[in-house]
């Protein structure tokens, strides 16, 4: 079982129970001050089981349940704001056996000191029971609204047999686009469900004659774009909710520390600011609401954050404004700009027990071959202005996670490879 600020993950029915599942509902429930709750679940085989297991933990603490159904993990969120707090039911883009909550309070992922909360032992808040009601959200009303734009479109969207179902081509149309569905099954999908590691050949397939494609993951909050008949990287997905932040008059940003130097160069030459955050949506989060910062996000999972709309990626309104600006000039500014960086991402399989003793033993070796280094997040060494390369642990698989940067395809190829050989070497001397 993975537990962070991401969430809680495992694999059901092995290292994540309902025996689980309701010892941190139940810790959960000192939390919901309110006494009110919405509950949501992704299209994974174990949600429903699961989200009934949590409501009913949560109404035994007496806290009242909201429940949505099957909806996307930012719409979750987008409601979580009129109740106070929220529970989804999902691992969002790990494998399908996989599954786990998402504790929300005040429309955000619950923090480290919240997170303590959950995962230790509480005793049952012997109260009334609480109640059930479903209900319907106004998501697509209220993201159409804040878009703002029509277009015309033509667009595929592959859903990933996940829960951007019905919500993504929803919205998608409401704004005016000609809207094409793939892999749309919710009991059965032909891709892996992480669209950012996906080749995604059937999406890219399906858009010859289309202007746009877009690939979700089982809960939404994900995006990868094709354009031109090309799978683009996670990080023009946030580069281009960035320029719609910009259209919008946003001037102030904040960045996971892995995410593209093209982006945070094109926002300053666009007259905005840049702050770097530890990577994880949480961890970008907590320093938009510690700066006040208007927009932002994570570019190695294309999630794309809007305070003011949702705090979380949000996978559904980013499509819808990618959508609007489809055709204009600062879209393909930004394309254009982004073109002159090559990035290169990949994982090591590496049990998480000894990812800080891997990390530690990296940190001497590259203090060694690098002038700059940042450890606000792993170990991230500034090559040069255009140039770096980040070696992570991960939240929520047992891997850890290597990302290289540079506007030379060839530099950011070898960086990339003489790192992972350290981490390699790293792994060997503590196995």
């Amino acid at each position: 079982m993975k537990v962070s600020i991401s969430g809680i993950r495992g694999i059901f029915g092995n290292d994540f129970t309902l025996k689980d599942v309701m010892r941190f509902c139940t810790n959960f429930s000192k939390l919901v001050e309110s006494k009110k709750c919405i509950v949501a679940m992704d299209t994974r085989p174990s949600s429903k089981m699961i989200l009934d297991a949590a409501s009913a933990t949560l109404m035994e603490n007496g806290i009242d349940i909201y429940n949505l159904g099957m909806v996307p993990t930012p719409v979750a969120f987008r409601e979580s704001r009129n109740f106070t707090s929220g529970l989804m039911i999902t691992s969002s883009h790990n494998p399908l056996q996989w599954n786990g909550l998402k504790f929300i309070l005040k429309g955000r992922i619950i923090n480290e000191k919240e997170l303590k909360v959950v995962t230790t032992k509480q005793e049952n808040l012997k109260t009334k029971i609480g109640s059930e009601t479903n209900i319907q959200s106004k998501y697509v009303e209220e993201a159409y609204n804040l878009i703002g734009k029509k277009s015309d479109a033509k667009v595929t969207v592959d859903i990933g047999g996940g829960a951007a179902k019905d919500i993504a081509p929803n919205l998608l149309e409401k704004i005016g686009c000609n809207v094409k569905t793939i892999n749309d099954d919710i009991n059965q999908v032909s891709r892996g469900p992480d669209p950012t590691t996906d080749d995604l050949d059937e999406l890219v397939s399906n858009t010859n004659e289309q202007d746009l494609g877009f690939a979700f993951d089982l809960d939404g909050d994900r995006l990868v774009v094709v354009k031109d008949g090309k799978k683009q990287s996670p990080d023009v997905t946030l580069g281009l909710g960035i320029v719609k932040a910009l259209e919008l008059g946003y001037k102030k940003f904040v960045l996971s520390l892995d995410t593209s130097i093209s982006i945070e160069k094109y926002i300053t030459k666009m007259g905005g600011t840049v702050q770097r955050s530890a990577v994880g949506e949480s961890n970008v989060i907590e320093l938009m609401l510690e700066t006040k910062s208007q927009a932002g996000g994570e570019g190695s999972s294309g999630g794309f954050i809007l305070p003011e709309f949702n705090y979380c990626r949000d996978g559904i309104l980013t499509c819808g404004f990618i959508a609007s600006m489809h055709g204009t000039k600062p879209m393909d500014d930004l394309l254009n700009f982004m073109k002159n960086y090559h990035q290169k991402r990949d994982k090591v399989e590496i049990d998480s027990k000894v990812h800080d003793r891997v990390i530690e033993k990296l940190l001497d070796k590259m203090k060694k071959q690098y002038n700059e280094i940042i450890t606000l997040d792993g170990i991230k060494a500034i090559i040069d202005d255009n140039t770096w390369v980040l070696v992570r642990k991960s939240n929520t698989e047992d891997v850890i996670r290597i990302s290289a940067e540079s506007n030379e395809l060839e530099k950011t190829r070898n960086i990339f490879q003489q790192v992972k050989d350290l981490v390699k070497q790293s792994y060997e001397e503590v196995k």
